[in-house]
């Protein structure tokens, strides 16, 4: 996929450590595979239809959270194939050294054992 060869991308572990030294995860799965299998605690929600608009930080509706963020933005999608072209239109906005996308996406974030939690409205983003 042409979108990927430009992108930095982050293994499930690898993206962790990226949250631990300032990143932010963005989780722009629907609402229904959220409800269904679960959400990742520190992530951002922020829906795939709406993206460029709250994360362009010339946007009157951006989000302060992708405004702050010092580290990577990593978006998550459900299995790795939306987040990347997702990341791709980001990199114009924000800079590709700032943007990277989980491969494998949620699927392989709770493969590899790391913090899931039923999702429970009021996350991060949650209307």
């Amino acid at each position: 996929m042409e979108a990927r060869a430009k992108l930095r991308r982050r293994a499930p572990h690898d993206a962790s450590a990226a949250l631990a030294n300032g990143g932010l995860l963005v989780d722009i799965r629907s609402d229904a595979q959220r409800s269904r299998d679960g959400v990742v605690p520190s992530a951002l929600f922020i829906p795939r239809n709406v993206l460029e608009w709250r994360c362009d930080p010339t946007s009157p509706w951006r989000e302060p959270l992708i405004a702050d963020c010092r580290g990577e933005v990593i978006v998550m999608c459900d299995q790795g194939y939306q987040s990347s072209l997702a990341a791709a239109t980001l990199t114009e906005m924000l800079g590709q050294d700032r943007v990277s996308d989980l491969i494998g996406g949620f699927q392989a974030w709770r493969s590899a054992g790391l913090p899931v939690e039923p999702r429970c409205g009021g996350e991060i983003g949650d209307p």
